[in-house]
């Protein structure tokens, strides 16, 4: 019994030191030393905190460009999917009603034209990004209501998006806090 029970106690005291303590502490210090200080890249629109850039947050006025769906509604602490498959019934009638509303809110738009980030939910369900296709199918509507120019939202997606991590890792996005920010602030500045 000796020659069991000692070594796992030993084993788990090590384990419970490492994980318990130095492995906390070691990574509170490493989020000292990154942006946001280890509490999230927050944004600030006039003063006052908007929002995280890496948390997805839910935009459903038409004067703004509109978020992926979430399948949690954007609750960031209960992250996750829908995990309905591509066939499921249920998760089809769900996409088919939020292309018929992306239609109804872009008349200009054909169905074959919205990109399926515009009406399917992420894994995490708090996704922050589009793609700049995304973004860019969105510029007519929003043209419209806000009475700006189409050459001057493109240019605002061009300024707001981000290249692939070194240049090829991943694909190019657009933040869209960061790019709603930016438009409020050119029509602030009218």
């Amino acid at each position: 019994m000796k020659t069991y029970l000692f070594p796992a106690l030993k084993f788990s005291l090590i384990l419970m030191i490492i994980l318990g303590g130095i492995y906390p502490l070691t990574i509170s210090i490493i989020g000292r030393f990154s942006p946001g200080k280890g509490d999230g890249l927050s944004l600030s629109y006039h003063g006052k905190r908007v929002g995280y850039a890496l948390i997805g947050q839910k935009f459903t006025k038409d004067q703004y460009f509109w978020s992926r769906p979430s399948a949690i509604d954007f609750k960031a602490d209960a992250s996750g999917g829908s995990n309905k498959g591509p066939s499921n019934p249920a998760y089809l009638k769900e996409v088919e009603s939020r292309i018929l509303y992306f239609l109804e809110h872009n008349p200009d738009i054909h169905r074959s034209e919205i990109p399926s980030e515009l009406v399917t939910s992420s894994g995490s369900g708090l996704d922050p990004d589009l793609s700049p296709r995304a973004a860019y199918i969105q510029v007519q509507r929003i043209s419209k209501l806000r009475k700006l120019s189409i050459p001057l939202l493109n240019t605002l997606i061009e300024k707001t998006k981000e290249k692939p991590l070194l240049g090829f890792l991943g694909p190019e996005k657009v933040n869209v806090l960061k790019l709603n920010i930016a438009l409020d602030e050119i029509n602030s500045n009218h």
